[in-house]
């Protein structure tokens, strides 16, 4: 297990998605430590100075591949005081400070699993999803939401993964879209349906839904839902992932 290093980080790339939806690409001043898919790394905004404390800081889940240790990816959106100033003073070329990595949210590949990804929650499985080898083993099925379509930011990643692999299964949740008034509730278009992301709508995909484990990645009103209804359909507690990052 790598031990976790702090590490000053040049913003090379700043993308505002819209709805207060941000993607941050960031340059290391070293190559950073290795890490796991689904791990995750604390960033600062103010200077880290190695003889006091860490400064205030809020962990992302890493959202780049292990294989890239040059660059770091974090995605997030603007829920609290401290998204909130990264919303106002995150520029491209500043300079933050990162400590990483951290965490076990680490995906079983010895057996089929469910991955609920709600927003920017997604970046728990990006790097596992680029991972995949196109022989891979085991079925993936990914139920991915957010509140419109463009928001669903990182589609683009997911279908190419399906292109390569053959056992992953997507799923797309809208909760309003605004580029398709026409479309009610409950409607499906290419795999992508109006209304919010749950389990009912894929359960019936799920080729063995009790020998399956299930990861919940995104807002705490989200894990809740979702973890409360896989009980409620007999999947056991051991069975059920959470990354609560909020």
């Amino acid at each position: 297990m790598a031990v976790a290093q702090k590490i000053c980080c040049n913003v090379e790339r700043l993308v505002d998605h819209g709805d207060h939806v941000y993607t941050v690409d960031l340059v290391p001043e070293r190559r950073a430590p290795q890490f796991r898919p689904g791990q995750f790394l604390h960033l600062a905004l103010d200077e880290y100075d190695p003889s006091g404390f860490w400064p205030d800081s809020r962990v992302f889940s890493i959202a780049s591949s292990p294989s890239e240790r040059e660059r770091l990816r974090i995605s997030y959106s603007v829920q609290g005081r401290f998204t909130a100033r990264m919303e106002r003073e995150l520029r491209e070329h500043r300079s933050v400070w990162v400590k990483l990595p951290y965490g076990e949210f680490v995906i079983d590949d010895t057996r089929d699993v469910v991955l609920f990804a709600g927003g920017t929650g997604i970046t728990a499985f990006t790097a596992f999803l680029e991972g995949l080898p196109p022989d891979y083993g085991h079925e993936i099925y990914l139920a991915y939401g957010a509140r419109t379509s463009r928001l669903l930011i990182y589609r683009g990643l997911v279908e190419e993964r399906v292109k390569i692999v053959s056992r992953l299964h997507p799923f797309y949740f809208v909760e309003r879209d605004i580029d398709e008034p026409e479309l009610t509730e409950g409607e499906t278009r290419s795999n992508e349906t109006i209304g919010r992301l749950s389990v009912a709508a894929v359960w019936d995909k799920i080729k063995l839904p009790f020998e399956t484990l299930y990861y919940i990645s995104g807002a705490p009103a989200m894990l809740k839902a979702i973890s409360q209804d896989l009980s409620s359909r007999g999947i056991k507690s051991n069975s059920i992932k959470i990354d609560a990052w909020e």
